[in-house]
């Protein structure tokens, strides 16, 4: 997020995470064949299986299973989840504006989900439209292999605007076994074997009291996963030489604008980032959606972007699903966040016209040409060269001209799915293990359904 090695908030949470299990790492968090080394050169096995479960509740007949109350399901050509005769009132104080306001709401339920990889983290996302007056909540309770079960977790108070509610994750929240940590829910000691084994989510919409406004939801869903701890990951044989057209922006011509949403443009790789996604797919938006922007600063949308994904609580633009949510209000886009396991992967989307937004932490000699070391930052991968390398749109630039850069293959492929690194103090800190966010057409084409089946992802 910030172009120096200093960390940021989330890094700040996710070492506390990876402090537990480095204290006592054992076959339970780590593959037993895959021995951990600092050194990106040399060869890591490959991990056995895929470590990653992405399930999605997007149909009609999704949304007419689970348990519904004052909600229902509506059909068409984007199936989804409204108010139907409210389930009740409820007042909510805002603790960004401390303005308490009652709302009527409904909840809606999933099924309990299984998950076929018995997880570490979870991490909770949703595509909606809230008009104005309308808003969600999305939580999710999980069983523990141990058999016992986590409290109902809120994992977002959201809506796409800023004028009813302030979006906001939830701090605090923990039952000492896991604990949330912005948009992530962790289990404390990956070390014992302790596990998420399932889970349920729920919604609960809410509107102003005697209107008929209501939000929609096209996609919930939960992304589980247990990525074995490494320094080293496997490395990936070239195999797509292909570029795509995605709009290039820079952050840094930003530096100082609306510094009320962290601290300007300095902090904003992740919504500079969506919204070159945004655009790639033909998102636009109008000159009224941008009129409360300084007529004198130049890409006006970025700044947009960064008002309309920032967490109140996290005090940041980064707070993945906030921005995979943003990205599909845009009309017919869907947002996911996931995991990816190798660059192939990543060529197999790219080789569909799906760019991948994903996010690293590295220091400055880890990664030729980029010139600058960072705890977390957000790229966008357009391609690959005929070497195999990685062309992204990297915001973390002096001009849009110079958005579009080359890494090294090897170099890319390391920093951005490894767990564990070392940061500029000689301390072990957290990696991000592959995670990305994929934005996509709410009616994907046969090669891009193929696609991101191909890589997990529910369309």
């Amino acid at each position: 997020m910030r172009r120096a090695e200093q960390p940021s908030r989330r890094t700040v949470l996710a070492a506390a995470v990876a402090a537990a299990v480095t204290a006592g790492a054992g076959p339970a968090a780590a593959d037993p064949e895959a021995p951990m080394t600092t050194d990106p050169a040399a060869p890591a096995r490959a991990v056995p299986s895929r470590a990653v479960d992405n399930r999605a509740w997007v149909s009609y007949t999704d949304w007419s299973g689970g348990t519904a109350k004052g909600t229902r399901a509506v059909a068409g050509t984007r199936p989804g989840l409204v108010i139907g005769k409210p389930a009740g009132t409820a007042g909510y104080t805002d603790p960004h504006t401390g303005r308490t306001a009652t709302w009527e709401y409904g909840t809606w339920t999933s099924p309990v989900h299984r998950l076929a990889v018995p997880a570490t983290e979870a991490i909770v996302s949703w595509n909606a439209r809230t008009p104005a007056g309308t808003w969600i909540q999305a939580e999710i309770k999980g069983t523990y292999t141990d058999g016992t079960s986590t409290p109902w977790y809120v994992m977002a108070r959201w809506a796409a605007g800023d004028q009813d509610i302030r979006r906001t994750s939830v701090d605090d929240q923990s039952d000492g076994k896991s604990t949330v940590w912005t948009d992530t829910l962790a289990i404390d000691d990956a070390s014992t074997g302790l596990r998420l084994a399932s889970y349920r989510l729920r919604l609960t919409l809410y509107r102003k009291p005697g209107t008929k406004a209501t939000p929609t939801v096209w996609r919930l869903g939960a992304m589980g996963s247990d990525v074995p701890d490494r320094f080293t990951v496997p490395a990936s044989a070239p195999g797509l030489a292909k570029e795509l057209a995605v709009p290039r922006y820079s952050q840094e011509i930003h530096k100082g604008q609306y510094p009320e949403y962290d601290n300007g443009g300095e902090a904003w790789c992740s919504p500079t980032s969506s919204q070159m996604v945004v655009e790639y797919w033909g998102g636009r938006l109008t000159d009224g959606q941008l009129d409360w922007v300084d007529p004198a600063y130049a890409d006006p949308q970025v700044c947009h972007a960064a008002r309309f994904t920032y967490d109140y609580q996290y005090a940041g633009c980064g707070n993945w699903p906030f921005n995979a949510a943003y990205a599909a209000t845009f009309k017919d886009l869907q947002g996911v966040v996931t995991r990816l396991g190798s660059l192939t992967e990543l060529e197999t989307l790219i080789a569909a016209g799906i760019p991948a937004i994903t996010s690293q932490s590295f220091l400055k000699e880890e990664l030729t040409g980029a010139g600058y070391g960072t705890a977390g930052h957000l790229m966008t991968v357009i391609g690959f060269t005929a070497d195999g390398d990685v062309i992204a749109n990297d915001p973390f630039s002096a001009s849009n001209d110079a958005v579009r850069r080359v890494y090294r293959r090897r170099e890319w492929e390391n920093v951005w799915l490894r767990t564990k690194r070392y940061n500029a103090s000689g301390k072990v800190a957290s990696g991000t293990g592959g995670i990305c966010y994929l934005y996509f057409p709410a009616r994907p084409s046969a090669a891009q359904r193929k696609a991101l089946s191909a890589v997990g992802v529910r369309v």
